[in-house]
């Protein structure tokens, strides 16, 4: 019996995704065999890093991403105060804390309502039982929940603009802490600003107080919560990830990496650092990352590149790479990481409990991003009333000649990385490790695809379709930042 002809197809440039993103795929009969993600853009911020002033790390780096620039400025601080040996004081971790979240919480306010959910509002799910809602609540520009969160997410930035000055591209966060103070009645309208994207949580993503997301524990209590729960956008989306089965679409590697999300004042975070795997949680060893370039378009494409130690060559004439994102691997195996990962690493039992039923799938990917909306939110207040005004907000220190350290963060999409190398007081080697680099990497030195690679795998291609809905659910459900990824 003869093997059933494959075919080929390639799917790109997205839209609705942030950066260039293109996917060739084989297809065997109706599902996909193969996937090769290619993030066709290079730009070279390592490289341009090099040579500087150490310090030039909080001007440049934040460049790399608009939408992430807080991220990227949290990771360079952590590095640069790494390497001077300082510790940040209490309110500056808490200052910290409250612009991070602020630009995670947007972003996945902004990834439910903007890029993702819009799909289900495209003519080929009409007839479907819960079409007219979607459609008239996300349909790309128009839909009455696109711009309600819109404004929200608008609201919710007069807390970067009071504690940053501005955003993106803020210069506050420093190695030693935060360069704003905040007095008592700057707290009173950052209360008053999270209080009411609260609100907007409760009225209209959630339809409930965020203590009823908050207590969700087991799958059987988002179960009932589809079946019965109240008339909100989360509700919408369980009911449409029912009917289209998304809880068996998208399963990767099951393999899941969190660098641990807002640091507290005993060392620890609001959020875990960790490795989830097999079902249990492992620590985190960032000795062990190396990136491979094999499938890269790179120079060094014979060996792991371990960050310190790691280049960034473009090789125009490489023939075998397919993409200019590199492959992190953490003990020689590609890890997925994001708001899943945060939430297993940490324990959280619902998030628990939906992997060890369907893995990492498309539903369980939103759900988690979704619970960590409520989550976070909910954590800000607490921070902002545990800031004590009179209290230090930043130390200095200086940069030694020769040094090295690296800043380890959580940006919406997951684990971000600084290595910073200091030689003769200039920058000798800088290398970052996005979350997307982790999740769209090619494949490695033995072949192994990247997650998404390997959750596209199995995804269901109807009858003339040349860009498949199942594939940009599962493409979205990772919310890629691609300009992130090729650095």
């Amino acid at each position: 019996m003869s093997e059933e002809p494959k075919r080929r197809l390639v799917v790109g440039p997205f839209n609705r995704v942030e950066g260039d993103l293109e996917v060739r795929l084989e297809i065997s009969g109706t599902s996909v065999s193969a996937a090769y993600v290619n993030s066709p853009l290079f730009r070279g911020f390592e490289r341009i890093l090099e040579g500087r002033d150490p310090m030039d790390a909080l001007v440049v780096a934040p460049r790399i991403c608009g939408i992430c620039s807080v991220s990227q400025s949290h990771a360079a601080a952590l590095a640069l105060g790494g390497a001077m040996g300082v510790e940040v004081p209490r309110n500056g971790l808490l200052a910290t804390n409250l612009m991070t979240a602020t630009e995670n919480v947007a972003d996945h306010l902004t990834h439910f309502h903007l890029f993702f959910m819009p799909d289900f509002a495209r003519p080929a799910y009409e007839g479907r039982p819960w079409f007219d809602r979607a459609a008239a609540r996300f349909k790309a520009a128009q839909g009455s929940a696109v711009r309600a969160a819109t404004a929200a997410r608008a609201e919710l930035f007069h807390v970067l603009g009071i504690l940053g000055g501005k955003w993106p591209h803020t210069l506050t966060l420093q190695p030693g802490g935060v360069t704003r103070a905040v007095d008592a009645r700057d707290r009173v309208r950052l209360l008053a600003t999270i209080r009411s994207f609260r609100r907007f949580l409760e009225d209209s993503l959630f339809g409930a107080p965020l203590d009823r997301v908050l207590a969700l524990a087991a799958a059987e209590d988002l179960e009932r919560w589809r079946v019965s729960g109240p008339a909100g956008d989360f509700r919408l989306f369980l009911e449409i990830a029912a009917d289209l089965d998304l809880a068996h679409l998208g399963r990767a590697h099951g393999r899941f990496l969190s660098h641990g999300a807002y640091a507290g004042p005993d060392g620890g975070h609001l959020y875990r650092r960790g490795v989830f795997a097999d079902g249990r949680e492992v620590l985190f060893d960032p000795d062990q990352v190396t990136e491979h370039h094999r499938f890269s378009r790179m120079a060094g494409q014979d060996r792991p590149h371990p960050p310190f130690a790691g280049s960034t060559v473009p090789d125009g004439l490489d023939e075998t790479g397919y993409s200019w994102c590199k492959a992190p691997r953490l003990a020689g195996l590609p890890y997925e990481t994001g708001a899943i990962a945060r939430q297993l690493v940490d324990g959280h039992p619902l998030i628990r409990a939906l992997v060890a039923q369907d893995g990492g799938s498309v539903r369980s990917r939103v759900v988690a991003r979704l619970l960590e909306l409520a989550r976070t939110t909910d954590a800000m207040e607490a921070w902002l009333r545990a800031i004590d005004p009179a209290a230090p907000w930043c130390v200095a220190a200086e940069m030694p000649d020769t040094a090295q350290a690296v800043g380890l963060t959580e940006a919406a999409r997951g684990a971000l990385g600084h290595w910073l190398r200091v030689e003769r007081g200039r920058i000798a080697g800088y290398q970052i490790i996005a979350p997307t680099t982790w999740n769209f990497s090619p494949r490695d030195l033995d072949g192994v695809p990247g997650p998404l690679e390997q959750a596209l795998v199995g995804a269901p291609v109807q009858e003339g379709e040349r860009t498949p809905l199942s594939v940009q659910h599962i493409v979205r459900s990772f919310d890629p930042c691609m300009v992130c990824t090729v650095h």
